[in-house]
This record gives C-alpha cells, structure tokens and sequence, in this order.
C-alpha cells in the first residue's frame, strides 16, 4: 500500500519506503544541528583546548599535539581523523561525509578545502558520490588549496596554495596549479621534523 508521501521525483512511496525516508530526514536534522554548533558555536571559540573537547565530543580522532585553529567548518565529524602533531589552519573546511584521514606532523595552511563528496554531474539524478581522501604524514598543503574527493597525498609531498588537486600525488613531490601538476620534488627524502605550537586565540 502507497503511502501519502512522495519523493522528490514525485514518485509515491511505499510506506516502508517513507519510514525509511523520514527517519533519515530526522537523523540528517540532527547532524546538521551539530554541525552548526561546531560552526557558530566552537569554531569561534579561541582557546585550543576548549574547541578540542567539543570536537572530540562530536566524533573527531585528534592526536596528541594537533590542533584546528578558529573558524573550521566541519562536515560529519564522526568520519575525521588527523594524527599526531598535525596542524590545521583557520578557516579549514573538513568534509567527514566520507572517510578524512589525516596523518601525523601535517601542516594544513588556512582556508583549504578537503572534500569527499560531490555531484555526479553526467548522472541524470544529479546524485552525490563519496570517495575517502587520504593525507599521509609530513604532507604540506598551502593556504586556499583544494583537494578533491577520493585523493591520496603520500608521505612528504607538497600542495602549492591555490592548487585543485583531483589525483593522487605521489610521495616527496611538489604539486601546484589547476588542476594541480607536479613541478618538482622536496629534496628531503627523511622525515623526522616536528612542527612548532599552534598559534595562541587562532
């Protein structure tokens, strides 16, 4: 028996179908609530300490040492991970809708964007797909870079800032442009630096 619901197609739905439909309605309400918190609400809070607990309340995996400075705007917290020593510049967005892996001693400059969700843009449905990104130790990503959903930068490499990254980049090298190119390699083969202290009310 149909339901009185349709979707958005304007189909009519089954009633399983639309208990299905609105409990995930209810459940994306939910998300979106603590997402506006950690927005307004922690992101602008300028003590490190105090946004860390909020955003470990809300499901964020953050190693000892890291940091993410003010102004984060942070999708699906429960799906994002960042390592040890790593350092997440103001104004970051972080995009847990798919797995955000982030390793240890990374230096992510301000306003870069990481996603892991997008448009099907040739899908008639104009439907979301998600793919995982992966950032692995010692990565250095300049300030308004973009990385792409379904990337891995391995260990060692560089993101020149302003760079749309919607490949893999390979361990030790140097990415820049649109869509970001390899333009050299770091000369440093071993890691073993750590980054300095995050910057006090930032």
């Amino acid at each position: 028996m149909n339901s009185p619901f349709y979707d958005k197609s304007g189909k009519q739905l089954e009633w399983s179908e639309a208990v299905h439909k609105i409990e995930l309605r209810f459940e994306s309400i939910w998300t979106e609530c603590i997402t506006g918190f950690l927005w307004w609400g922690v992101g602008n809070v300028p003590f490190h300490f105090i946004r860390r607990f909020f955003y470990e309340l809300a499901g964020v995996k953050l190693g000892s040492g890291s940091t993410i400075h003010m102004g984060a705007r942070i999708y699906q917290p429960k799906n994002i991970s960042i390592g040890e020593g790593s350092l997440v510049g103001e104004q970051i967005l972080l995009d847990g809708r798919d797995s955000l892996t982030i390793g240890n001693h990374v230096d992510i400059a301000s306003q870069v964007m990481i996603f892991n969700s997008e448009h099907d843009v040739r899908a008639s449905d104009f439907r979301a797909i998600h793919a995982p990104v992966v950032i692995e130790d010692y990565v250095f990503i300049g300030p308004r870079a973009m990385i792409m959903p379904g990337v891995t930068i391995h260990t060692g490499a560089v993101v020149a800032g302003g760079a749309v990254v919607t490949k893999d980049v390979a361990k030790g090298t140097i990415v820049a442009g649109v869509p970001a190119k390899e333009i050299g390699e770091r000369k440093l083969k071993e890691y073993s630096y750590r980054l300095g202290r995050p910057r006090l009310f930032q």
